[in-house]
């Protein structure tokens, strides 16, 4: 798997030279310059969309166990610097913010639950985003070559998001955990409680319906919100597009790079997805490319600052609590 992922990687990283060759890299680096620091305005402005996916995450979380929208969000920003720079299969961040509830007194089984669930329902969410921005995409009149291939990606997103919270539902994880310890000579009944316990947690998750709902409500809003930093990006590039332009850029890319998930970063391929869309939406490649570089950026001025938060809270929760300051005489 690693040696598949450096490949792919390899692979993006050619597919995205040669098209930055192919429009000239001069040209994009001069849009870029003139741009300014307006991108880093418009990367900043993903602070939004991941307070509503935090609030969003939150919900799934037992009421008496519910960690502060202040802790949520950091969890959150943590979590998608994780998985959106290091190579990691976009599930690192998942183990990073589950450490982080556990610090904040949230249970194993509910912080994990929470997890899992909001994975589900993100997947739900994001697939109904996405066909929102299809949807846009035939109201303006600007398909694709890739349409029918973006419609049946969707399909099974959608059929995939619900099969994976209908099995979550279905206390899956103790059955299969049960017939392995059969099959293993009883070696794994800790594996069964601990799943036991994971698979209440999910019930009790989606027995309140009222927060499910409202939790794919915040997502679907912080989906709708990225096109924020489209927007932005777009006015400070010189194209003054209209905010459905910005939603489908954003529908269509979010859901391209997940599929790509198995490339590092969707490198490459989430160059060749703003060259596609911008193509359909009369956006010349130049302006695309340089989209797509003003979404690089933000992945440096969001993301690295979290992956230094991650460490610095690392290495805080190994310091001996008789060594903290606070405990200091």
């Amino acid at each position: 798997m690693k040696n598949l992922g450096a490949a792919l990687a390899l692979a993006g990283l050619a597919l995205a030279i040669a098209l930055f060759v192919r429009e000239g890299i001069a040209t994009v680096v001069d849009l870029l310059l003139a741009a300014g620091p307006g991108l880093v305005v418009a990367a900043i402005f993903h602070l939004a969309p991941m307070a509503l996916n935090a609030r969003a995450w939150q919900l799934l979380l037992p009421g008496q166990e519910r960690a502060s929208l202040r802790t949520m969000t950091r969890a959150t920003w943590i979590r998608e610097s994780v998985n959106g720079l290091l190579p990691v299969g976009r599930i690192g961040g998942e183990v990073v913010a589950y450490r982080i509830l556990r610090r904040n007194f949230v249970r194993r089984s509910s912080a994990a639950a929470s997890l899992v669930a909001d994975m589900a329902l993100s997947v739900v969410s994001q697939a109904g985003f996405a066909l929102l921005g299809l949807g846009l995409l035939f109201m303006l009149g600007a398909t694709t070559l890739a349409t029918p291939r973006l419609l049946a990606g969707l399909a099974i997103m959608i059929a995939l998001g619900i099969a994976f919270a209908l099995v979550q539902r279905a206390g899956a994880m103790s059955a299969i955990a049960s017939v392995l310890n059969r099959l293993l000579a009883g070696r794994l009944n800790a594996a069964i409680t601990k799943s036991v316990r994971l698979d209440s947690a999910m019930r009790e998750i989606y027995a309140r319906r009222g927060d499910v709902a409202a939790c794919l409500g915040w997502q679907l809003a912080g989906w709708v919100a990225g096109a924020g930093e489209i927007w932005l990006a777009l006015h400070f590039l010189g194209q003054h597009r209209s905010v459905l332009d910005a939603i489908v850029i954003e529908a269509l890319i979010q859901a391209i790079s997940s599929a790509a998930f198995l490339v590092p970063g969707a490198l490459g391929v989430q160059e060749g997805g703003f060259v596609l869309i911008g193509a359909a939406l009369g956006i010349d490649g130049t302006t695309a490319l340089a989209l797509a570089t003003a979404r690089r950026l933000r992945d440096l001025v969001v993301f690295l600052p979290g992956l230094v938060a991650w460490q610095w809270s690392e290495v805080r929760a190994h310091v001996p609590k008789s060594a903290k300051p606070s405990q200091l005489p």
